[in-house]
């Protein structure tokens, strides 16, 4: 008898949690379908997500007006196998023994929709290869 592996988790980071993060976390939930664990944190939690993040993401079907950034927590951490930091720098805690992948974006603070949406579009296509590399292959 079979045992299933345990679902892989994965943490977005960035400073605020209010932008690239989030819009990783999203992306990620969405196309894994309950196939990978998602979490995102900010090492610096902005009040609300950004305004023209909900209205990008919004616009391909994703709705994060009711997310609030949170806070990043050594336990989020080291409950996570894939830690993917973007822009925190040596705000990210490091633990032996994890994956971490840092994909460097233009952070999306102070912009419109307009800068926002190549951003939200580059998280998308790198959320796809990463759904794939953890064996957990993206819905048509």
């Amino acid at each position: 008898m079979s045992t299933t592996p345990a679902k892989p988790s994965v943490l977005f980071v960035c400073v605020h949690n209010a932008g690239r993060s989030q819009m990783g976390a999203a992306f990620l939930t969405r196309l894994a379908g309950g196939r990978i664990e998602v979490r995102s944190a900010g090492s610096a939690p902005a009040d609300q997500v950004n305004p023209a993040v909900v209205e990008a993401m919004a616009e391909v079907g994703i709705d994060l007006s009711a997310e609030v950034p949170k806070v990043l927590t050594v336990e989020g951490v080291q409950a996570s196998d894939v830690v993917i930091t973007m822009g925190c720098g040596d705000a990210c805690p490091y633990f032996p023994g994890k994956r971490y992948l840092d994909w460097a974006l233009q952070d999306p603070a102070g912009q419109g929709v307009e800068a926002v949406r190549p951003i939200r579009d580059e998280i998308e296509r790198r959320v796809r290869a990463l759904i794939g590399e953890l064996g957990a292959p993206a819905p048509a």
